[in-house]
């Protein structure tokens, strides 16, 4: 369990579908057109080991795309009780940019963000997926961490992305439970009285890539966010750093921020999420 909460916190999440441009890469594959990159990503899943009852396997990270990445970036309140400050980061933020462009735009505004500002990176499964795929898709388009990657030379002296000793990458996934015990983002959310997945799910993330539905997948990716938030806060709060009163008002920052979602043009995922919230918090 993590012992301390930064003063500046990104409870994060990323989306991802397998890579065209790997494919083409790799097997010397056309990529011109939505059909031609359809069949690149089925070309991806039998080099996985795809089979009849896995057709789709889980992919090595390096031969997938960052598609989207949303966030919610927390700044301490001044005292116990008061609620802190918090911002909805989604990118990419320029959707209009090609579709072999937009990964090295997303990556790049992560790492020059996070290399900035040094906040305390909250995930689920972050350490084996999530922030995997960024270094790993960082190196492919031959960009620079921006302090990303920097290391103390112990944990404990500074900020630390990288190390199981440091507290700057806290992977809620593995601190619920390893292995066969530890939950899905979903069932441990829903389980908890927190919205996990609403209409959509990674599953369906490719087709909408496919179709240029990347609004639908930064609306799920937002949504996806908020949850993670919700969850830590709550792990944060049965660990004894958040307060109960710290903890109600953590909860009612992530209403308003949603709420003011919902007055946004575009803003239906938000509304979603508030109704299933509020439908969560009944007695079953």
């Amino acid at each position: 369990m993590f012992r301390t909460v930064q003063p500046l916190v990104f409870s994060f999440d990323v989306e991802w579908v397998p890579d065209p441009l790997s494919a083409a890469r790799l097997f010397g594959l056309p990529v011109e057109t939505p059909g031609e990159r359809a069949t690149a990503m089925e070309r991806l899943w039998e080099h996985g080991g795809a089979t009849e009852e896995t057709p789709r396997p889980y992919l090595k990270t390096i031969l997938c795309r960052v598609v989207t990445l949303a966030g919610v970036l927390r700044e301490a309140p001044g005292r116990d009780g008061e609620a802190p400050h918090l911002r909805l980061i989604s990118l990419p933020t320029r959707p209009e940019l090609d579709w072999r462009e937009q990964e090295a735009h997303i990556l790049k505004g992560f790492l020059e963000a996070v290399g900035r500002r040094r906040p305390q990176l909250v995930g689920y499964n972050s350490s084996r997926a999530d922030v995997p795929i960024l270094v790993q898709r960082a190196v492919v388009h031959g960009l620079e961490s921006h302090g990303f990657a920097e290391r103390p030379e112990k944990p404990w002296l500074g900020v630390d992305y990288f190390s199981t000793a440091s507290e700057f990458s806290v992977d809620l996934g593995p601190l619920l439970g390893r292995y066969g015990q530890m939950p899905t983002l979903h069932e441990a959310a829903v389980c908890s009285g927190i919205p996990g997945k609403i209409d959509q799910s990674g599953a369906n993330v490719v087709a909408l890539w496919l179709e240029g539905r990347l609004a639908e997948i930064r609306a799920y990716n937002e949504c996806d966010a908020l949850s993670t938030h919700l969850l830590w806060a709550r792990v944060a709060h049965f660990i004894g750093v958040l307060s109960p009163a710290a903890y109600a008002a953590e909860q009612a920052a992530v209403r308003a921020l949603a709420e003011a979602g919902a007055e946004q043009e575009g803003g239906t995922h938000f509304r979603r999420f508030l109704s299933v919230w509020d439908h969560l918090q009944r007695e079953p």
